[in-house]
């Protein structure tokens, strides 16, 4: 449990100021900050408002009244009596949570939601404020296992103050959900350290036809769940430094290298399986950055690069995905898999394949963002860094003045992806094809005793190529 949150004060000043001149009676929005278990602290870097919806509605509202009930026969008023309550639209702050948690580099996460409006208004909402917590935690969670806490800020207006509670995932959705918080201002993005990481990797996954996965979306989701898998196993160095610990680091910027496991070839290996249909080719480099207070151990920022680099890849992927969504009515892409466009690619039936396709990732870009810290958008390989203020300005409000000569560009090359049939991949092992055999293949049609005799060619070509490497290797013994 978190038992005191810090604020960065700079930021929650200009916040406060902007609020108070506006003179808008409520608004909602982000907690940008750190959950730290280890310090058993919040530590809030700044409150993003969540910007109106497509019909220009704001995503926050106070209906209700101050009323004044004179009373028959009586020469004095009752009591003015503040029925006011708040409407929030869950959907939409959950929608804009969701985003933004793509443009947040490791150790940064949405921790909350704040609130501007009066103290009547806010306990007579208690629980429509809990159901937008609970819907933000659910579209951004912090990591594969999750906390079970979030903060909720309220910044009262009459009187002015702040206050924030903590609000458990796991308990019912009432008022015994929130219990206070000691929160307090300082200077928060002063004591962060910086950690950097590139991530290089190259994936081979099969295809079986046996699979109940055959998209290759699907495949690369299982493709991104194997990295995760193997990043935890991975060794982390630190500035040259093997990590057996958790020694303190000085610095403001530190390299991370990760040391990974030795893994089998499963291409290989699935090369000598008969109901294989082709082989995916995933490879790349992930640049990731995390933020860390000075005080938490150095093994919580090898967990935080690794979560990152695997959330910057699911990030990746979701990308391609909503725009496939919002295109889908205007392409029907099992009609012809061979003439995919490109955009569709990632809805593509693998077992139905007869050629190779390929697929550009959108690649990372970082923007700088408070203090020294960087945040990260992702632009497709059409995109200029002309795009990044109106994703900044709209999602972060951040300013529409930025500096783009500022925006760093470490990934040079896109993420590829490439699907290949299996005999793209297994064929050039063999010494030898019949005329008819590589008909066949190319039409995709081999049957019978042809598709019999090659796939045993092909096992046959792919053991002598291995027993050649083997003598190969013995030769520098």
């Amino acid at each position: 449990m978190v038992k005191a949150v810090v604020a960065e004060e700079s930021r929650l000043t200009i916040v406060e100021d902007r609020l108070a001149q506006s003179a808008i009676p409520s608004e909602i929005g982000l907690v940008i900050g750190r959950l730290s278990s280890p310090l058993d602290r919040g530590f809030v870097f700044d409150l993003i408002p969540t910007p109106p919806n497509d019909a220009g509605e704001a995503a926050c509202s106070l209906v209700g009244a101050i009323k004044d009930d004179k009373k028959k026969g009586s020469k004095g008023k009752s009591p003015a009596v503040d029925s006011s309550s708040l409407v929030i639209d869950n959907d939409w702050v959950a929608e804009h949570a969701r985003q933004v948690r793509r443009m947040l580099p490791g150790g940064v996460k949405v921790i909350g939601v704040y609130v501007w409006a009066s103290e009547t208004a806010v306990k007579n909402s208690t629980l429509m404020l809990c159901q937008a917590v609970k819907a933000v935690a659910e579209a951004a969670p912090l990591s594969v296992i999750d906390s079970e806490e979030r903060l909720l800020v309220h910044i009262c207006y009459s009187p002015r103050r702040w206050t924030c509670r903590n609000f458990f995932l796991t308990s019912n959705l009432t008022s015994n959900s929130l219990r206070p918080s000691d929160f307090k201002m300082g200077r928060v993005l002063t004591s962060l350290q910086t950690y950097k990481c590139i991530y290089n990797f190259d994936m081979r996954l099969p295809v079986s036809r046996a699979s109940n996965v055959q998209r290759l979306i699907d495949v690369i989701r299982n493709g991104i769940s194997i990295q995760a898998d193997v990043l935890k196993d991975a060794k982390a160095m630190i500035d040259g430094n093997l990590v057996v610990s958790a020694p303190s680091t000085l610095g403001d910027l530190h390299e991370i290298e990760l040391l990974l496991p030795f893994l089998k070839n499963t291409s290989l290996e699935a090369c000598r399986q008969k109901e294989v249909d082709g082989i995916v080719v995933f490879r790349g480099s992930v640049c990731s950055f995390a933020y860390l207070n000075s005080k938490e151990p150095v093994s919580e920022a090898v967990t935080e690069i690794k979560g990152d680099i695997i959330t910057s890849l699911q990030s990746r992927l979701d990308i391609i995905c909503d725009e496939v969504d919002a295109d889908k009515e205007a392409h029907d892409v099992h009609e012809d898999a061979n003439e995919v466009a490109s955009e569709h690619v990632s809805q593509l039936f693998l077992h139905s394949l007869r050629k190779q396709c390929n697929l550009s990732f959108p690649r990372r870009v970082f923007v700088p963002w408070l203090a020294d810290m960087y945040i990260c958008d992702y632009l497709q390989p059409s995109e200029t860094t002309a795009v990044l203020k109106e994703h900044c300005t709209e999602l972060m409000s951040m300013e529409a003045s930025m500096d783009m000569t500022t925006v760093l560009e470490p990934e040079k090359e896109a993420l590829s992806l490439s699907a290949e049939s299996f005999w793209d991949v297994a064929v050039p092992f063999q010494c030898g094809e019949t005329s008819l055999e590589k008909k066949n293949r190319d039409d995709g049609t081999i049957t019978g005793s042809n598709a019999t005799s090659s796939s045993k060619s092909s096992d046959f070509a792919l053991y002598r190529w291995m027993a050649v490497i083997s003598k190969t290797l013995q030769k520098f013994k």
